[in-house]
C-alpha cells in the first residue's frame, strides 16, 4: 500500500518543481542517470555523455545546489553519486514508467486532450 503524501509548504513545493524543472534539462538528466548505480568522476560523466568539462561542472553545480547529487572526495579526486534513496527511487521509478509496455489495461477512450471536450 502506498503511503499518503504529505502537504508541503509553499516553499516546499517551489524546492520541488525546482528539482523537477532542473530534471527536466536533458543534460542534467543524463548526468543524474549516469550516477544512478555509481559514483562518477567529471571527466568520466563528460567523456560518456560527450559534454566539455565545463559544461559538465557547471551542471554538477546546479544538482549539488538542489540535492540531486552529492560530491565525494577521494584524496584529490572527487565523484558524484545520487544524493539519497529518496532521489534514487524516484529516478528508478520513472525509467521504469517509461521503458515498460505502456498499456496497462487503460481504457483510453476516456482519455482527452487538454483541449478536448470530454
Amino acid at each position: 500500500m502506498r503511503g499518503r503524501v504529505k502537504v508541503l509548504s509553499p516553499e516546499q513545493v517551489g524546492d520541488v518543481a525546482e528539482v523537477f524543472r532542473l530534471l527536466g534539462e536533458p543534460n542534467r538528466l543524463r548526468i543524474v542517470l549516469a550516477c544512478l548505480e555509481t559514483e562518477r568522476t567529471v571527466g568520466e560523466i563528460g567523456e560518456a555523455l560527450g559534454l566539455s568539462q565545463s559544461l559538465t561542472s557547471h551542471h554538477l553545480r546546479l544538482l549539488r545546489t538542489a540535492r540531486i547529487l552529492r560530491a565525494i572526495r577521494h584524496g584529490r579526486h572527487v565523484a558524484y553519486a545520487i544524493d539519497d534513496d529518496h532521489v534514487r527511487d524516484v529516478l528508478h521509478n520513472m525509467v521504469a514508467h517509461f521503458t515498460e509496455p505502456h498499456d496497462h489495461g487503460h481504457d483510453h477512450s476516456h482519455d482527452h486532450s487538454p483541449h478536448e471536450e470530454p
